[in-house]
């Protein structure tokens, strides 16, 4: 009996570790462009009962789910160029240098590029954005919970990269999204980021 209570502990220790993965690589979609039509399909049709009821991310993620099914493709790909796009200065930036110091490119990113280069990881040369722009982020942390490396994809340095490079100022972004009055879908989405970013800080706070 105490080993399948074991192996069920195990599997569910696994099942976790992949959602918080995949949550990461669909933050990352969504804030690197407006979703393709694919996948705003895949969000309108998604499960919005968590197996938990009443967990923390229900609430959110049945809102964020909701706004996916209440737009358009057209009109979230506008919401996206009119928040983070245009010439010149966006409505709403995505990058961590400008939450940490007011700036773009100064030394919170050199900071990042430094971690980064430890991991051994790095910007593709087809990324015109700089490697604090937040989909980046929450791709490093993907490929830290989910990478096959295990002297690099685990905990520990999941911990101290999010310390570091995510809980500092995705708060800032999600509040601003919030506040602005054109984010819809975004806005949903800034809420159910910052609730995730909430619970993963909870979680490591649990393993310190």
């Amino acid at each position: 009996m105490s080993q399948d209570l074991n192996l069920s502990a195990y599997s569910h220790a696994l099942d976790e570790e992949t959602a918080r993965a995949e949550i990461y690589g669909l933050l990352s979609q969504l804030f690197y462009a407006a979703p393709s039509p694919e996948l705003l399909g895949q969000l309108q049709v998604a499960v919005t009962q968590a197996p938990d009821a009443g967990g923390f991310l229900e609430e959110p993620w049945r809102n964020l789910v909701a706004s996916a099914r209440s737009l358009s493709h057209a009109q979230i790909s506008a919401e996206f160029n009119s928040l983070f796009g245009g010439v010149g200065k966006p409505e709403v930036y995505l990058f961590g240098s400008h939450y940490l110091s007011g700036f773009l490119n100064e030394k919170p990113l050199v900071r990042l590029r430094d971690d980064l280069a430890e991991l051994g990881l790095g910007r593709s040369e087809g990324m015109s954005e700089t490697e604090d722009h937040v989909a980046y982020v929450f791709e490093v942390m993907r490929f830290l919970i989910a990478g096959d490396d295990v002297a690099v994809s685990n905990l520990t340095r999941q911990q101290a990269f999010f310390n570091l490079h995510v809980q500092t100022w995705l708060p800032a972004l999600c509040q601003t999204l919030q506040a602005h009055p054109r984010a819809v879908f975004y806005g949903s989405l800034a809420v159910f980021t910052e609730s995730f970013v909430s619970v993963e800080l909870q979680g490591f706070d649990l393993v310190a």
